[in-house]
């Protein structure tokens, strides 16, 4: 293995969280009168911290969302992932490997503390993650793109950036990567690979990424 640590993201790459998410995310926007289609919330906020849709909808309409929109928006999405999330397809696999490889890993989201607990707990994946590998945007004040994130989670790790490997599905989240100074992985699953070229290497199947870690 060419790298100290892995640093998976989590929505899109551990669960399979984006359709639910922004489906909700959309809904909700339309609701207040900022009309949002799917397609409009994954090519916006996808892999993005909750400020960033704040900011987007007070640049586009002038007018900030309501002080309970996060509170109605997480208690639609945790309904839903408690219903309906999935893992994503072979990163079980994936993680087990690594940990019989004793290759350290980590888990480094965009996401609330809370909401990255709720989809590992409902996908059975909690049990992979101790509580010092599992980091959220809330511990460093700035989401992806900003590298803020990934360095935190390199360096509580022990760990330098050059030494560590990102798995990500979002450009924001591969723009962060990069700035952060880490070789990124670009999951193609839900976005476009010509979306992610900055990535070191794309995949589409969850199983061929220990081949390229490799």
């Amino acid at each position: 293995m060419r790298y100290d640590l892995i640093i998976f993201d989590n929505d899109g790459v551990l669960v399979d969280s984006e359709p639910i998410a922004n489906r909700i995310l959309a809904a909700c926007l339309t609701e207040l009168g900022h009309p949002t289609t799917y397609e409009e919330s994954v090519r916006d906020y996808m892999g993005s911290a909750m400020h960033r849709v704040h900011d987007l909808v007070q640049e586009r309409y002038g007018r900030p969302l309501p002080p309970d929109f996060d509170a109605t928006y997480y208690s639609r999405v945790f309904a839903a992932f408690r219903r309906d999330l999935k893992p994503v397809a072979g990163v079980t696999e994936v993680l087990e490997k690594l940990r019989a490889d004793g290759v350290p890993y980590c888990l480094a989201s965009s996401g609330s503390h809370e909401r990255i607990r709720v989809a590992l707990h409902a996908t059975g994946l909690y049990e992979h993650f101790d509580e010092g590998r599992i980091f959220s945007s809330q511990d460093v004040g700035r989401g992806k793109p900003a590298p803020d994130l990934f360095q935190h989670a390199a360096r509580t790790m022990g760990v330098a950036p050059d030494r560590c490997a990102v798995v990500e599905d979002s450009p924001l989240g591969v723009q962060a990567a990069v700035a952060a100074g880490m070789d990124v992985y670009g999951f193609t699953a839900m976005t476009p690979a010509a979306e992610l070229a900055q990535a070191r290497a794309r995949f589409a199947d969850m199983t061929e990424l220990p081949g390229l870690l490799a």
